[in-house]
């Protein structure tokens, strides 16, 4: 199980200390393109994402793509075993990535000055709710609340409606991406330095500046944007349409060209011509208008009949498809953004790959999700720990 030596992250340690999505995410991004992840997981009390959605044979099947690429380990870090375990293990690693409440390493004696001690040249990345300081920090934080106070509940929705929270991990998919991100750039800066550093990533900031220029709006226009629902405040006609069919497709006309192209094929050029029409934002002042017009038009079609039309009149359409058309797209079969991964446990998986191709060096999905503390003993032998040492560890409960 060792990544291909063309990965360019071959040679990479991670230590894995997260649970959930976040922290875990970046690992697994960084796995994906080659980094030995070595996941660390409590004896008796796994990471919860692997009793999280659906199982089958008892046997979670969101862990199998989050824990993906990973070896996986059991430590109890409160253990004084425990601890000089990690530590024997930070002295080895590139990066560690951990999300506890901020103080709970240095409860375990085990913060950035003992870490860095055995390792100048490890990164730490801390993952929470809401950043290492600050009058939140100590408040247990998740996804949902990062969603509702950066400002993205708040506009998501229709106008006379709730706001609205996303039904999948939004947010701790941006910070995932972004620690992956920041620890890569701590790794950059090491390369110039020689020294590691701390990464302090708040789930709160990601999905924030996801959301663009509000506070910038706010601060020199005193805007804040309303909830629209499917519309834009910047262009129309944009938005969700049924066909005839009774399936939806999406338009968008974000650029000027595309939104007279849409006229023209819904036998609507008139509209082209009136003066509020030049504007993307004069355009959605006038929505009413133009969803009429487009919607009425989709409507007497079959989603086959209109994403042709829209193709060949090169406007921008797309069908609105949940996850068995995603299975089936074409597109997405082309570029094998779905792909099969082959697991001992429940045989051939389906799970997207790796996020993006690298012509030269490409990540790769080696295995899905590992069983809890599979590797344990393989990894600390590799550490130089005897049999003997071992079963010590075992008897204190610290593996």
């Amino acid at each position: 199980m060792t990544a291909p030596t063309t990965a360019p992250l071959t040679g990479l340690r991670v230590l894995d200390l997260a649970t959930l999505f976040a922290g875990p995410m970046a690992a697994t991004l960084l796995g994906d393109f080659g980094a030995e992840v070595v996941k660390i997981e409590h004896p008796t009390k796994p990471d919860p994402s692997r009793g999280h959605g659906p199982s089958k044979d008892g046997v979670g099947l969101w862990w199998k793509m989050l824990g993906r690429n990973k070896r996986t380990m059991t430590l109890d870090l409160s253990k004084p075993g425990g601890r000089a375990t990690l530590l024997r293990l930070a002295e080895t690693a590139d990066v560690v990535i951990e999300n506890f409440r901020p103080g709970t390493l240095e409860k375990w004696d085990l913060g950035w000055p003992e870490l860095s001690a055995v390792n100048p040249r490890l990164v730490l990345a801390r993952v929470t709710g809401f950043g290492q300081f600050g009058p939140s920090a100590h408040r247990p934080g998740f996804g949902t609340l990062a969603e509702a106070m950066s400002g993205f509940a708040a506009i998501t929705g229709e106008p006379d409606a709730p706001p609205t929270l996303p039904p999948f991990g939004l947010a701790d998919s941006l910070a995932g991406l972004t620690t992956a991100y920041a620890v890569m750039t701590a790794l950059a800066a090491r390369g110039h330095t020689g020294e590691g550093q701390v990464v302090d990533m708040a789930l709160i900031e990601p999905i924030l500046a996801a959301l663009g220029p509000q506070p910038l709006w706010f601060d020199q226009l005193g805007h804040v944007q309303p909830r629209t629902g499917n519309r834009s405040p910047n262009n129309a006609p944009r938005g969700v349409y049924r066909t005839a069919d009774g399936t939806w497709v999406a338009v968008s006309t974000s650029a000027q060209s595309v939104a007279e192209r849409v006229m023209h094929l819904v036998g609507r050029p008139e509209l082209i011509d009136e003066p509020w029409f030049a504007s993307g934002a004069d355009r959605a002042r006038h929505a009413d208008v133009l969803d009429e017009a487009v919607g009425g038009w989709i409507a007497a079609r079959t989603r086959t009949d209109v994403l042709a039309a829209f193709e060949k009149a090169e406007a921008a359409a797309a069908p609105v498809q949940d996850v068995r058309d995603v299975m089936a797209d074409p597109q997405y079969q082309a570029l094998d953004t779905i792909t099969t991964v082959d697991d001992p446990e429940l045989g051939p998986l389906r799970m997207q790959n790796v996020l993006f191709r690298l012509s030269a060096t490409p990540g790769a999905i080696r295995w899905a999700g590992r069983p809890h503390g599979a590797d344990t003993d393989e990894i600390l032998t590799e550490l130089g720990l005897t049999p003997d040492d071992v079963t010590a560890l075992r008897a204190e409960g610290a593996l």
